[in-house]
């Protein structure tokens, strides 16, 4: 295999070698803690624009699976490992095959111990590049390059489309969805419109749902045109809804709360949270790079419904007039922990006690 560099703007170079893509390729570079689950992570929509470091030394000892894809086309820009696993089953696709496929850049025998060091006690977020030499003009053009905040624009679907069936009628604002919601949905035999994250309330109620999900997805809320909050404002008064990950951000802007970026941000599936009315402990799989801030939260309006226990950040809410909750975690998990699958169940309830019909 070819020698491949992994350059960061501060100046630092990690020596490796390259699989996948022979590209070059640029990204804000982030660390996974996640033990297993490499494809849904890389195929997650969250990931765009960003370099992923795996935390876990040995990648890529299973097939790519047909049936575990978070989006059709991945939106990494890269993939960072200690260790490769040698894959020898030519009856299945292995990891380094599958980024050849979609174009995206490997780099293996990385310190990955160093490198997330690194990452921690950097001064907020920090670019790279896999480039085949690091030399000056490999660091002039990570240097000149400006990643686009519209990352909501470049992995939401630009137009409606249905993943039908016989029960309730719900609609999923896309930001960035990821299959795992879908799934959960369809084992709840629910009706489903995905809808562009340009909709508006008009459009969305037009299709009488019995409730709403504004699904997670990359960037910061705050790019995000206002229409987006009036939208969510509107329809929670009106049918029942769930915010997930990005979703949950944008419905605590909705209701008057502010959002700020972490210094390092969240990935993993191993993230203690409590529910508070409860005190009860649930591992949730989380991909988070902005929080809310829970001074903000009105709580005329909204109060607290989980906590992270590693940093006590905002993890849910819940809306005091309307049928709507949120999480900033991943219900359903994909990879991770089912233990918090109940809240589409939750979901659900909040549906049938709002229209007072029965469903099959």
């Amino acid at each position: 295999m070819a020698a491949r560099y992994l350059i960061l703007e501060d100046g630092s170079v990690y020596a490796g070698e390259g699989f996948g893509a022979p590209a070059v390729t640029f990204g804000e570079v982030v660390f996974n803690t996640s033990m297993a689950g490499y494809q849904e992570i890389i195929t997650n929509p969250i990931y765009d624009n960003e370099l992923i470091v795996f935390t876990q030394p040995n990648i890529g000892n299973v097939s790519i699976h047909r049936n575990i894809y978070e989006s059709i086309v991945p939106a990494a820009k890269g993939v960072i490992v200690r260790d490769l696993a040698a894959f020898d089953d030519h009856q299945r696709q292995s990891l380094a095959h599958y980024l050849e496929q979609m174009n995206i850049p490997g780099i293996k025998n990385v310190d990955t111990r160093a490198l997330v060091k690194k990452i921690r006690s950097a001064d907020g977020p920090i670019r790279g590049s896999i480039v085949p030499v690091p030399d000056d003009h490999a660091f002039d053009q990570l240097h000149a390059t400006v990643l686009t905040n519209q990352q909501v624009a470049q992995v939401a679907t630009p137009k409606p489309y249905p993943n039908p069936d016989v029960g309730k009628t719900v609609v999923v604002v896309d930001f960035g969805l990821k299959n795992g919601t879908l799934r959960e949905l369809s084992r709840r035999r629910c009706n489903v419109t995905v809808l562009p994250y340009t909709s508006t309330a008009e459009q969305i109620l037009r299709l009488d749902p019995d409730g709403v999900v504004f699904s997670s997805g990359p960037g910061d809320p705050r790019s995000l045109k206002k229409s987006v909050l009036a939208m969510i404002q509107e329809v929670e008064q009106h049918v029942p809804c769930l915010a997930i990950g990005l979703g949950h951000e944008l419905f605590a802007m909705a209701n008057g709360a502010n959002v700020t970026r972490l210094p390092v941000e969240h990935h993993g599936m191993n993230h203690p949270i409590k529910e508070i009315i409860t005190d009860q402990i649930v591992y949730a799989s989380q991909s988070v790079g902005y929080e809310v801030e829970r001074e903000s939260v009105d709580r005329s309006k909204l109060f607290v419904t989980y906590v992270d226990l590693l940093d006590n950040s905002v993890q849910g809410l819940r809306h005091r007039k309307y049928p709507a909750f949120s999480v900033q975690f991943f219900p359903g998990g994909a990879p991770g922990p089912d233990e918090t699958d109940p809240l589409f169940d939750e979901f659900m309830d909040l549906m049938d006690q709002q229209r007072g019909d029965q469903f099959d």
